[in-house]
């Protein structure tokens, strides 16, 4: 897996946005065109207001790719789900921080089961919730979009987030992944690389239209950016 560097741009394709009467085959057409990893996001009804795909789902699709299954779950009880995602075949495995009141322990399990682990957190949590436990993490994932549905607008403030996350990491010497979540595009992907972020989940952007090229200019835009 990569990790965290001066490694190129991670593309993270979002399978939410994909037709899901054909994902097998919408999952190796993104993997051929050069994507890097798979994003799979979980969604209970309850931390947000929407109901997606569950272990099920990421078992019939581990045999489809040799990816690595990024799955970041948006749930109110992580802490029931992340054993049923790690044995379904999950390489990562995020959490809420605002869903999760033991943090320190589940990402310690996560880590236990063999899965790099992630915290995650909504547009409107600071960055100062995570300090405590960014050494302990393989992963930040940085919602840009409030979570729920695919296809919003990227929440402009979080550029200032992800700037104080990435001065955190270079300030205390720390290899986590920043990735971020919502409203990425051609148009502002290379910005956010060079504002320290290494791995990009994107739907639309992929999943309408010519997704070889969609990737190809996504990845393209990336690399235009320089990471600090």
């Amino acid at each position: 897996m990569i990790l965290m560097g001066k490694s190129p741009a991670i593309l993270a394709p979002s399978i939410l946005s994909a037709d899901f009467s054909r994902l097998g085959e919408e999952v190796k057409a993104v993997e051929a065109a050069g994507a890097d990893w798979i994003h799979v996001d979980v969604m209970d009804g309850h931390f947000v207001p929407n109901l997606t795909i569950g272990p099920l789902v990421v078992k019939a699709l581990r045999p489809v790719t040799k990816l690595p299954l990024d799955c970041h779950l948006m749930v109110s009880r992580p802490q029931d789900w992340v054993e049923e995602f790690a044995k379904a075949g999950a390489a990562v495995i995020t959490v809420h921080a605002e869903a999760a009141p033991h943090l320190h322990r589940l990402v310690q399990q996560i880590r236990s089961l063999g899965c790099k682990a992630g915290v995650s957190i909504n547009p409107a949590t600071p960055i100062s919730v995570l300090e405590e436990i960014l050494a302990d993490v393989d992963l930040v994932l940085l919602m840009s979009v409030n979570p729920g549905f695919g296809g919003q607008k990227f929440i402009e403030s979080s550029r200032d987030k992800l700037t104080r996350l990435s001065e955190l990491r270079a300030e205390r010497g720390l290899k986590f992944l920043i990735e971020i979540d919502g409203g990425v595009s051609r148009e502002n992907i290379g910005e956010l690389r060079q504002l320290g972020c290494d791995a990009f989940v994107a739907g639309a952007a992929v999943f309408s239209g010519d997704r070889a090229a969609n990737l190809k200019a996504l990845k393209s835009a990336a690399e235009a950016g320089k990471a600090r």
